[in-house]
């Protein structure tokens, strides 16, 4: 049932992305035009929680602060890497 002939977004493709990371891995996580950069603290509820997380313009720049815990809505997510 997913994929585009339906019409549903490929979240379980997503999902699949974090199955090699263990709690606590420093990850960055992109989206559209930004990027974080914290520790995987697991999936709920189709999010991706980060912990101890900063927000980064795609140039690299720093958005804001550090933040105890992000949750970021998987359908979101361009790319994770370690």
């Amino acid at each position: 049932m997913f994929g585009s002939p339906y019409g549903v977004s490929c979240v379980p493709f997503r999902v699949a992305l974090f199955d090699t990371y263990p709690i606590g891995t420093r990850l960055v996580i992109g989206e559209d035009s930004s990027f974080w950069v914290g520790n995987f603290g697991g999936l709920q509820d189709g999010v991706a929680l980060l912990t101890n997380a900063q927000l980064f313009s795609n140039i690299g720049t720093p958005i804001d602060g550090i933040r105890p815990v992000v949750r970021i809505p998987i359908r979101n997510i361009t790319y994770v890497s370690q």
